[in-house]
């Protein structure tokens, strides 16, 4: 094992030191435990605490800094593809109105379900996904084109 490598205490394997984060506590300045094995650390305690990190999550979107930075990021979502925009809120007034009523996911049958437009010259013409199905939806959309 050389100065560039180094061994995950946890999946005991020899590694390059790009494959652990830095760390300036340690004395070789990197972490002991490899990317991979961090990432799966934090995946598991996400979801054995999803609701504590949801709260917190909740507390830190409303601090002054985060909200004008979210205002800037929906500026910009807006003003890129007006059509966007415009669809979404025809939703939103036809919910509204009851000329529309939510429903769960069509792939998983979440009910917490959002409006998905596959064309926004047809903002009425919608399908009903969850957060995760919508957000797979969109990569499918992006590997198509």
């Amino acid at each position: 094992m050389t100065n560039l490598e180094k061994t995950c205490f946890k999946c005991k394997t020899i590694k390059p030191l790009n494959e652990f984060y830095k760390q300036n506590a340690m004395a070789d300045g990197y972490l002991n435990k490899c990317k991979e094995c961090t990432k799966n650390d934090a995946t598991i305690y996400r979801n054995k605490n999803l609701e504590k990190i949801r709260a917190y999550d909740m507390a830190r979107s409303k601090e002054p800094q985060r909200a004008k930075v979210a205002a800037e990021v929906n500026r910009a979502w807006r003003a890129e593809d007006h059509r966007r925009s415009r669809a979404h809120n025809a939703v939103a007034r036809a919910i509204k109105k009851g000329l529309l009523v939510r429903c769960p996911c069509v792939r998983c049958g979440e009910q917490k379900s959002l409006a998905h437009h596959e064309d926004y010259d047809k903002p009425l013409e919608i399908m009903w996904l969850c957060q995760p199905c919508h957000k797979q939806r969109h990569k499918e959309l992006k590997e198509e084109f």
